[in-house]
């Protein structure tokens, strides 16, 4: 009897989880705004939000901040992010770690048609690759498309401004 109750106790949870009402369906999350090009905020249930971190790309800051000044092509970042995201849900995969040390969700996104948004800033050069092990699932991706950016001259890739 004390192992009939065990296992009810075990399964009960994991069959009750399943059942949890939700307004979104399992695992897609709408963007609620964008930050700048490499971090947004999703409406995950909570009053907050989710914000959400690009995992292995950086792109330029959108404008001064605390630690970072603002980089050449950051303002065309951000904006190609808010494109890219506006009126969208995303898909989050998650790698090894989850949360960076400022408590942001480390995540791979994805559109509903199958834009793999992180792959996306960067083959159109709107973010360079940063890889953080251990979060390196898709760094040899991320470093092709990097290059081939870089070839085309796409993005933040085209002239730089102290060469005019």
């Amino acid at each position: 009897m004390k192992y009939l109750l065990s296992i009810l106790l075990f399964i009960l949870p994991v069959v009750m989880s399943g059942q949890a009402a939700s307004s979104e369906p399992e695992g897609w999350f709408t963007v609620t705004r964008v930050v700048d090009g490499d971090t947004f905020w999703v409406d995950d249930g909570s009053e907050k939000g989710l914000k959400i971190r690009l995992i292995g790309i950086d792109a330029p800051e959108p404008r001064n901040t605390g630690t970072r000044p603002k980089g050449f092509f950051g303002a065309e970042s951000s904006g190609y992010l808010q494109e890219l995201l506006r009126d969208k849900r995303v898909r989050l995969e998650y790698d090894v770690s989850r949360y960076d040390r400022y408590r942001r969700t480390l995540a791979y996104a994805y559109l509903e048609d199958g834009t793999f948004v992180n792959a996306e800033l960067v083959r159109n050069g709107y973010a360079m690759v940063m890889t953080m092990p251990p979060n390196v699932k898709y760094a040899d991706t991320f470093n092709e498309l990097a290059s081939k950016a870089r070839k085309q001259k796409k993005g933040l890739w085209k002239e730089s401004p102290s060469l005019k």
